[in-house]
């Protein structure tokens, strides 16, 4: 299925894997790629020399093009882009809006800028700015969101801007793609989907836990860092969303110590980090600090797989997904069932 999207990113497919900390690895990235769709590395979690790894990694892996994901906003965000372009990467994604600079230097360098935003006036912001596409992520979407749900998000951004866009928040099967492709979107990005396949590195207990969740479990709390962030709900989300000040702020020192060992990121470096994801809110320095160290809480269950003491981001589609399939499978289902539905389509005229 050819779109917009398809030949600015040359892939085969109009699907993204989202770039998901400690899930969207070589492995994941790699077998999505494989399967004609539009991999994409989760940089944030790992090193520079991870990320340099990493992207060997998946390229002797495949062939087909795939993406890094970066926070815009990182102490070392000029080092990834260094790495993406020393590497050949043809895709970065944003989870923060780049700077207008920064999109300039990508796009001299041949690599496809592709932002994720949230709402029609951050879309139309990176379209000016020289974006080659967007990623827009409504309300149902996991990790941290917004509260305009994808289907009235989606036809305002498509009728804003000039340039592909991709429909995140809600989206599984086929008949999701194609409901996308008819608002005007060029393709759907998977997050949750992805994690739940048998190429995901998330340990087996974890899935489990996915795949037992009804959509009433896929909550948003503000306890972990104080913004909207969509997730199942566990032991540690109770535990924050129960805690006052004193107890909040012991628990975040304690996380934040162990992900700095972990990264090798200063004290300064992980408050910096944490202030930048702010966006004017009034934190408290809890919440700063838990906002510099979620990475650390989303390590405790997607890599260590402690599913009631980390942090599980999901879209409300895990709700409703009850199986694990390959990326191979997954696509090609996807792909069939949007056949399927278009034919169903036409047949009724």
């Amino acid at each position: 299925m050819e779109t917009a999207f398809t030949r600015l990113v040359g892939v085969r497919h109009p699907i993204v894997q989202t770039g998901m900390g400690w899930v969207a690895g070589p492995r994941l990235v790699s077998a999505a790629a494989n399967a004609g769709a539009l991999g994409v590395l989760a940089s944030a979690t790992m090193t520079l020399d991870q990320l340099r790894a990493a992207v060997r990694e998946v390229r002797s892996r495949t062939p087909e093009p795939f993406g890094v994901n970066l926070r815009a906003d990182a102490t070392d965000a000029g080092d990834r882009v260094r790495i993406i372009l020393d590497e050949g990467v043809r895709v970065a994604s944003f989870a923060l809006a780049p700077s207008p600079e920064l999109i300039v230097a990508l796009k001299e360098a041949g690599v496809v800028v592709v932002p994720s935003i949230g709402a029609r006036r951050h879309a139309e912001k990176v379209a000016a700015w020289g974006a080659d596409a967007v990623i827009v992520q409504g309300g149902e979407g996991g990790g941290h969101t917004g509260e305009v749900a994808t289907t009235v998000l989606l036809p305002q951004v498509v009728d804003a801007v000039d340039i592909p866009v991709v429909a995140a928040g809600g989206f599984f099967d086929g008949r999701g793609l194609v409901a996308a492709l008819a608002y005007g979107a060029a393709g759907v990005a998977m997050g949750t989907r992805f994690l739940l396949t048998s190429d995901s590195p998330v340990p087996d207990a974890v899935k489990a836990r996915y795949l037992a969740a009804t959509v009433r479990d896929v909550i948003v709390t503000r306890a972990v860092d104080g913004l909207p962030h969509r997730m199942l709900r566990t032991g540690l989300v109770d535990a924050l969303e129960d805690a006052g000040r004193v107890g909040a702020l012991v628990r975040a020192v304690r996380h934040a110590a162990g992900f700095r060992r972990l990264s090798g990121l200063t004290w300064r470096e992980m408050v910096r980090d944490g202030l930048a994801l702010r966006h004017g809110k009034d934190l408290t320095w809890s919440q700063v600090l838990l906002a510099a160290n979620t990475p650390m809480l989303l390590r405790s269950a997607m890599v260590e797989g402690r599913t009631d003491g980390g942090v599980m981001a999901s879209g409300q589609v895990a709700g409703v997904i009850d199986d694990l399939p390959s990326c191979a499978e997954l696509v090609e289902r996807i792909m069939e069932e949007a056949d399927e539905v278009r034919d169903r389509l036409r047949a009724t005229r």
